[in-house]
């Protein structure tokens, strides 16, 4: 008989992760997802769609009660979520025969909690990763299943560096799951004291403050660039900038205008080219 795996899921992550359970033959008898909010742009994968075109039995935001309910019905062998929005209380992982497993974007303990790839190109982290982990009442807090680094290149936007995370999840997903099915897998732990949190991020985030460093507001728009909401200021909305050798002395801290192409001058006295702008009405 094969192993029954409840699975929580949103996005690019949630089905690429949902599949590879599918291609190793688990039966998935639910699956929970969100319900696209209507304020955001979706720009990733629908896990609803996914899972209704295979004919899995989906709900998009139940309550806690029906969700419960469902879980217990079910006993699964396995519960997993993959880029779901909501943590899961203790009452629900507990169904789970051989556990409750999360994929998170970043190399835990580094990075727990909310937008974690927007924040290590913010802080411009040169490597970040895909993690699978135990899922515990803390969030982001459990024992550690697998892990699969990528690079983050010097000008590479959140966007770009999520694609790599999506295949990494994936990669981490296809070595973990046999051990785990089997008993195997060897967990090892998160060790919190060596990592950071970090919570989550607003639009009005990305304003930027000319006074910081041609770095600092180079990695804030990467981490902003669209579809996430992007970096911006009184004038103009910035989506890509490059780091110069320019000096631009005497000029006030702020985006100028020369030969046709927009520069800005940062706290530091070094100017940014800004690559894409759309100025603002």
């Amino acid at each position: 008989m094969a192993a029954k795996a409840v699975v929580f899921a949103y996005g690019d992550v949630g089905v690429r992760c949902l599949g590879v359970l599918l291609e190793a033959g688990l039966e998935v008898p639910l699956v929970v997802t969100h319900l696209d909010d209507p304020n955001e742009r979706r720009w990733y994968a629908s896990v609803f769609d996914f899972s209704s075109e295979r004919d899995l039995h989906v709900l998009a935001d139940p309550g806690s009660e029906i969700i419960e309910n469902e879980v217990k019905n079910i006993s699964p062998d396995l519960i997993f979520s993959f880029y779901y929005r909501s943590m899961l209380p203790m009452s629900v992982l507990k169904l789970a025969r051989r556990g409750a497993f999360n994929m998170h974007g970043s190399l835990l303990p580094k990075y727990r909690g909310r937008a974690p790839l927007n924040w290590a190109v913010l802080k411009g982290e040169t490597e970040t990763g895909a993690t699978l982990h135990e899922m515990l009442e803390k969030p982001d807090a459990g024992r550690i299943v697998g892990q699969q680094a990528v690079p983050i290149g010097p000008d590479e936007t959140a966007a770009e560096v999520f694609a790599k995370v999506t295949d990494a999840a994936e990669t981490v997903m296809r070595r973990s799951l046999r051990p785990l099915l089997e008993g195997t897998a060897l967990l090892r732990p998160n060790e919190l004291s060596k990592g950071s949190y970090f919570g989550g991020r607003r639009p009005e985030d990305g304003c930027i403050d000319w006074t910081r460093s041609a770095r600092e507001i180079h990695n804030l728009v990467r981490a902003v660039a669209p579809p996430y909401p992007g970096a911006f200021c009184e004038r103009l909305k910035v989506h890509r900038t490059q780091l110069t050798e320019r000096s631009a002395p005497g000029r006030a801290a702020g985006p100028y205008r020369e030969d046709g192409e927009w520069f800005a001058v940062c706290g530091d006295g070094k100017v940014l080219r800004l690559l894409e702008v759309q100025e603002r009405k």
